[in-house]
């Protein structure tokens, strides 16, 4: 009977022993054991096997790995008075388990200690700064694939900040505050920063007047050009037309030369059918239907007539 007893027990103390006296960890998670709800030894953090007081303590699982915290978009007003929609992201991880657990317990209660530290931090941050240090990043240079000329044109505020740093200054300020919970925060970022609809009114409206006066520039420069065009294209004309005429009156000047030298040489053959030849072109040219001569005997054309008799 006794020995039954001992059976029973040594039975119950193995199936203990296995049921609960036993907790596994992978690569990803660290344990804290509790017993009756207080921590003891130390964080186990080497994947394996690992053993326990059975219905006494109790495995508290971490994760080792790097946890994503992705904040609310929030309306903030910066330094110059401007609102902005701003919305962050952060990686942290779990350092210290023991405190974690002492302080935070669970992930879920870490994700809103942090929701108020880091959104504190972000507004605290916009809020000492002008709007164009938290949108611009560094003093580059204006820059346009369009055009070189517009990029001439083109003047970028200079800043003295920028939004790299501005983060790197709220993970500065965060990282303290939240290590008293066992946290490290690995990473904190801008994702997206939107203007308010007012802001957005009066952006809107300096791309426009930019825009115009760019475009009244193109049209000035195109205009000038076309004048340019036009002057060009005047003075190339006059300067064809001139020489043309010259090519011309040099061509009749020469045809003239060479007429008169035919009639020169005409007359010089025959001077009185020469002087008969051009009396019939007056003649002709003269007389038309219309018209009434009178000649008399002495007339130099019936003189012709009479001499061709």
């Amino acid at each position: 009977m006794k020995g039954r007893q001992l059976y029973l027990i040594l039975v119950v103390a193995v199936l203990a022993l296995t049921v609960d006296g036993t907790y596994v960890t992978n690569e990803t998670e660290q344990v804290i054991i509790t017993q009756l709800g207080r921590p003891v030894g130390t964080p186990v953090t080497d994947p394996g096997l690992h053993f326990k007081l059975p219905f006494i303590q109790t495995a508290n699982y971490f994760d080792k790995r790097f946890l994503e915290w992705d904040g609310d978009a929030d309306q903030m007003p910066t330094k110059d008075k401007r609102f902005i929609w701003v919305d962050t992201y952060a990686r942290w991880r779990i350092s210290d388990p023991l405190r974690f657990l002492e302080r935070m317990r669970d992930e879920p209660r870490a994700q809103s200690r942090l929701d108020d530290i880091l959104d504190g931090e972000t507004r605290n941050a916009i809020a000492r700064h002008d709007l164009v240090e938290v949108v611009r990043t560094s003093n580059r240079e204006a820059q346009d694939s369009q055009d070189q000329a517009e990029e001439e044109t083109s003047v970028l505020e200079t800043i003295q900040t920028g939004r790299q740093a501005i983060t790197r200054e709220i993970l500065e300020t965060a990282t303290p505050k939240v290590a008293d919970f066992g946290i490290e925060l690995i990473d904190l970022q801008l994702k997206r920063i939107n203007y308010v609809e007012e802001v957005q009114k009066d952006v809107f409206a300096r791309m426009i007047a930019e825009r115009n006066r760019i475009a009244e520039r193109y049209r000035s420069e195109g205009q000038g050009e076309a004048a340019r065009i036009r002057g060009e294209r005047e003075r190339e004309l006059q300067r064809i037309q001139s020489e043309a005429y010259k090519t011309a009156q040099e061509t009749r000047g020469r045809a003239d030369g060479e007429a008169t030298q035919i009639y020169a040489e005409a007359y010089n053959r025959d001077a009185s059918f020469y002087a008969f030849m051009k009396s019939m072109e007056t003649y002709e040219r003269g007389v038309d239907s219309k018209t009434i001569l009178i000649l008399t005997t002495q007339g130099e054309l019936l003189r012709h007539m009479q001499r061709a008799q």
